[in-house]
């Protein structure tokens, strides 16, 4: 899937980027915005993408990210949905685990999970990475039984050593069988490791590439919506 051992190298000695950098004032605008939409139509149902760097745009503009590009589609089609992106950058499961009940205080309709990635690179745990993620599971449904969840697959460069990389992708398809949720395979189809589609960081995709990503995503949601 992915093409080129530098690429990964690279993923990893940036593996943890964090608040700082391109995306440190958009990642307030995405935490202010998973708390409170106010351009949000009360009537539509929320969407919320839930994730890391990825999920929030990391170096663009919050508009070319694909949580940006779903909604773009979405009002094409006249569907009656907002959404929300509740992405920040350098989360990994646990982080995510301890910030999502926050982010449940508002009402979810259909909740998108995209983490992981930044625990596969710090070689934490197959098992806490599943943990955590289910726990992440269980708060949505315990608080919204009616949501509609969508995770999204990541995977780890094969220099993590094979077992662990097929240890670690296989937890997704798991989770998604335990849970009866939804899944996406790979967030980064087609994008990952693809030079012309990421920034000069090697991880991130580029405006590009995030309409690659949405239309990945895409082929999942259009069903769940």
């Amino acid at each position: 899937m992915y093409k080129a051992l530098s690429f990964w190298i690279c993923f990893l000695l940036l593996a943890g980027c964090g608040r700082s950098g391109k995306d440190a004032g958009s990642v307030k605008d995405e935490e202010a915005g998973a708390a409170a939409n106010p351009s949000r139509d009360e009537k539509k149902k929320v969407i919320i993408f839930f994730g890391n760097s990825l999920t929030a745009g990391y170096g663009l503009k919050m508009s070319e990210a694909y949580p940006a590009l779903i909604q773009s589609k979405i009002d094409s089609l006249g569907l009656p949905y907002s959404v929300v992106n509740a992405g920040v950058s350098g989360e990994t499961t646990a982080s995510g685990d301890s910030r999502v009940d926050w982010i449940l205080e508002s009402p979810v309709d259909v909740f998108v999970l995209e983490l992981g990635g930044n625990d596969g690179l710090r070689g934490i745990p197959v098992g806490e990475t599943s943990k955590n993620l289910q726990s992440i599971i269980g708060k949505v449904k315990a608080r919204y039984p009616e949501a509609k969840i969508v995770l999204a697959g990541m995977q780890v460069p094969p220099n993590m050593g094979k077992a662990y990389a097929d240890e670690f992708s296989g937890i997704y398809p798991k989770l998604a069988e335990a849970n009866h949720i939804y899944l996406i395979p790979f967030l980064l189809e087609r994008v990952g490791g693809e030079r012309s589609l990421n920034l000069p960081d090697g991880i991130h995709p580029t405006a590009e590439g995030h309409k690659i990503v949405a239309e990945t995503v895409w082929e999942v949601l259009q069903d769940v919506l």
